[in-house]
């Protein structure tokens, strides 16, 4: 039941692979956060994932994959509503009558398709389309907040035109959500000292084995700077307080190794508890599945009760 003295906060997540900490600590741990301010909505976005994702065999556990995820780092099912855009098909058919009341110039100027455009791709209709499936997601949910990071932030204002041009077409039918920039957020970097990412292939996965954690932190580049190694504090720095990780640094300027050692040693003590809790999820499918099922049943009820309004007001609800 959603609760009115609360802000309605929605947010997507493509199912493509495992996250890792600058997935975590850039947006993950914020819904966690946020989970006790704000009537919250997670969707695992299955169909936008369509756009890169299409294999059958790779789909289905990548979605569980994102509900296991999410959980084993804290979402609560009786706070959040954590679901599959697949089950909410009211959202596919929004998405059509925006397409219906937007131009292609509009779409154009969305930076996904210029930066595709500039690459020489030929561009899928989906990929084009891609926000105005976005706008239905989060209108559909009469979302009142977005987390975004600042380059999405254009996701969000499409939403907001998409809305006030139906509003003013039909009727008033939509809220106009607002960005919410996690600007707090600093960029966390990968273990060859750019922006941690999938695509440079340069990730500490968030649910990595101690392993895995030894070997990766190891292997980050260091630099001889007044020997203080700014990437291993970089990381460091989203674990400890400043004080203290400030005096370890002094206390062990220019000894790399020591340092390394320190961050795998509290690198382990942050991912085991999640990763412990993770494996116990896997164990029980049928409990991820039903928080999915629920998640998916309250997501849905929201939206046929919007699109029996948007109907009426586009005159096509005769009956």
């Amino acid at each position: 039941m959603v609760n009115p003295s609360k802000k309605i906060l929605l947010s997507g997540v493509k199912p493509t692979g495992r996250p890792h900490l600058g997935n975590y600590f850039g947006a993950m741990k914020q819904f966690v956060d946020l989970q006790n301010d704000c009537e919250s909505f997670l969707f695992i976005a299955d169909y936008h994932a369509l756009t890169t994702l299409r294999n059958s065999k790779q789909m289905s556990p990548a979605i569980l994959d994102v509900a296991l995820d999410y959980l084993a780092i804290g979402l609560d099912p009786e706070k959040v509503t954590l679901f599959k855009q697949s089950d909410v098909p009211e959202v596919t058919e929004l998405a059509w009558i925006f397409n219906c009341v937007t131009t292609v110039p509009y779409l154009e100027r969305a930076h996904a398709y210029k930066d595709a455009v500039a690459k020489g791709k030929e561009v899928s209709v989906g990929t084009f389309n891609y926000p105005l499936l976005m706008a239905a997601d989060i209108l559909i949910q009469d979302a009142d907040v977005v987390p975004v990071g600042q380059d999405q932030k254009q996701h969000v204002e499409i939403a907001r035109d998409t809305a006030e041009k139906f509003n003013r077409i039909f009727g008033e039918a939509f809220k106009l959500p607002e960005p919410l920039i996690l600007s707090e957020v600093a960029t966390v970097p990968g273990i060859d000292g750019q922006k941690m990412s999938k695509s440079y292939g340069n990730t500490i996965p968030l649910f990595s084995t101690d392993d895995e954690i030894r070997k990766l932190v190891m292997s980050i580049v260091t630099d001889s700077g007044a020997g203080v190694p700014k990437n291993v504090y970089a990381i460091h720095a989203l674990l400890n307080d400043k004080e203290s990780l400030d005096r370890l640094y002094e206390e062990k300027a220019g000894k790399y190794k020591d340092l390394k050692e320190a961050l795998i040693k509290d690198l382990i003590a942050f991912v085991s508890p999640l990763r412990q809790r993770r494996d116990e999820l896997v164990k029980d499918r049928a409990f991820v599945l039903e928080t999915l099922k629920k998640g998916g049943n309250v997501a849905r009820g929201k939206a046929m009760q919007k699109m029996r309004n948007v109907r009426q007001l586009l005159g096509v609800d005769l009956f």
